[in-house]
């Protein structure tokens, strides 16, 4: 079986990781690569959006399945292109991924369908925008409706901040064409949820709930980013509230995408609040979460390709089960100085030996790459270590002793991942 992976980020390195497990025998391809999955997959000298050349190449080397990790690609018809041409790909067609690439079709859907969500408008015009803050007051939560890379909201507890949002992102642009249509929601209250769902378009197969940390700082502090850090399990996450989210929030926006004509088969990523009136949407996201999927695909005893096959096919997954392993993992992400503004690239990295032995820790590479066999750096969010023990407590402990171990001209991590389910236990 030859297996083609586009992205070439931490989450594709851990997906990369988790089917080179269930299949070992296989082939396996990277959209360009990193520092970190070259004892892996061959690297393919393609960018993971240009489309028409994976097609192409997809073709020509008789690939058995893709699977497509970021969310522009998806956004952009990739899985459309690929099905056009007979190839079997894991993802989401264009029309269904616009519950990602655009937050304003996402809220009139639940609208729509009565999937809980917060109260909002959306606005094209900045004038117009700018009255509504001025006569509904704050705090409120400003959005791009378009893809911007995990930074298109802003939460705002003065009426002041939320026009500085608005004309940022409408006026200056500061967001490019993302930015055109903004949603103005309520700020609901409460601890957030991320909740990963593999979906034929008609049955849902929740996977364990994690919790993402996309503040830069400790506290949860700074500005937004792609993700500085996620845990699994969640403690809070019984039984009875998974039920809930499943059958009055996963399965319900399935439906509504079908009943629609907009079948979503793939990965569906809900970004939940767990609020005092009970869990609602903060987002969906139409590919796995990074860097969550660093924390649960180590976690995930069970194959994750026999179910991206089957969904690939278009095949039914209904009667799956997923199997977990008892541990718990904590990932924290190191990122260079900068980050999420302006850094600097092709920065060494020190991995110290201990590290690179350790059984109970993974290192999953972002931006990274080799240059004269040396590791540097090329991106904002670099590696991704993902520590495994028996507690939550105990693997982010793990998890920070790793992070100390590894050196970066200027990196930063947080040392507080997890901090909510540490206090729990």
């Amino acid at each position: 079986m030859k297996i083609l992976i586009v992205g070439n980020g931490g989450r594709e390195h851990a997906l990369l990781w988790k089917l080179r497990r269930d299949a070992p025998e296989a082939e396996f391809f990277i959209t360009l690569g990193n520092g970190g999955t070259a004892e892996l997959a061959r690297s393919i000298p393609v960018k993971p959006t240009a489309v028409g050349d994976l097609v192409a190449w997809a073709s020509g080397n008789d690939i058995d399945l893709t699977v497509v990790g970021p969310e522009i690609p998806l956004a952009d018809g990739i899985v459309d292109r690929f099905s056009t041409a007979g190839l079997a790909v894991f993802g989401p067609t264009h029309a269904a991924a616009r519950i990602e690439s655009s937050k304003a079709f996402a809220k009139e859907l639940m609208a729509r369908h009565g999937i809980p969500t917060a109260r909002y408008r959306t606005f094209d015009e900045l004038a117009a925008a700018e009255r509504y803050v001025g006569e509904h007051g704050a705090p409120v939560v400003v959005k791009a409706s378009g893809l911007a890379a995990g930074k298109g909201a802003v939460v705002c507890e003065s009426v002041e901040d939320a026009r500085s949002a608005l004309r940022s992102i409408m006026g200056d642009h500061t967001l490019g064409t993302a930015g055109d249509t903004v949603v103005i929601e309520e700020k609901m209250e409460g601890e957030e949820l991320s909740v990963f769902a593999l979906t034929d378009g008609r049955n849902v197969l929740p996977m364990l709930p994690a919790q993402d940390h996309k503040r830069l700082g400790e506290g949860e502090t700074g500005p937004n980013t792609g993700g500085m850090g996620a845990y699994a399990p969640v403690s809070i996450a019984q039984p009875s509230l998974m039920d809930f989210i499943s059958n009055q929030i996963l399965q319900p926006t399935i439906d509504a995408l079908a009943a629609d004509g907009h079948p979503f088969r793939g990965l569906l990523y809900a970004g939940l609040m767990l609020t005092a009136d009970g869990p609602k949407v903060v987002e969906f996201n139409c590919r796995f979460g990074d860097p969550e999927t660093q924390a649960l695909l180590p976690l995930l005893d069970s194959t994750l390709l026999d179910p991206m096959l089957a969904i690939a096919r278009g095949e039914s997954v209904a009667g799956t089960k997923l199997r977990w392993h008892s541990a718990a993992a904590v990932t924290t992400v190191m990122a260079s100085g900068g980050y999420p503004g302006p850094y600097r690239k092709g920065l060494p990295i020190e991995i110290e030996a201990q590290v690179v032995a350790a059984d109970d820790l993974l290192l999953f590479h972002a931006g990274t790459a080799r240059s004269e066999g040396d590791l540097v750096t090329t991106g904002g969010r670099v590696l991704a270590i993902t520590a495994l023990a028996q507690s939550v407590t105990a693997a982010a402990a793990r998890g920070r002793w790793g992070a100390e171990h590894i050196h970066i001209e200027g990196s930063q991590y947080r040392r507080d991942i997890a901090w909510r389910e540490a206090a729990r236990q």
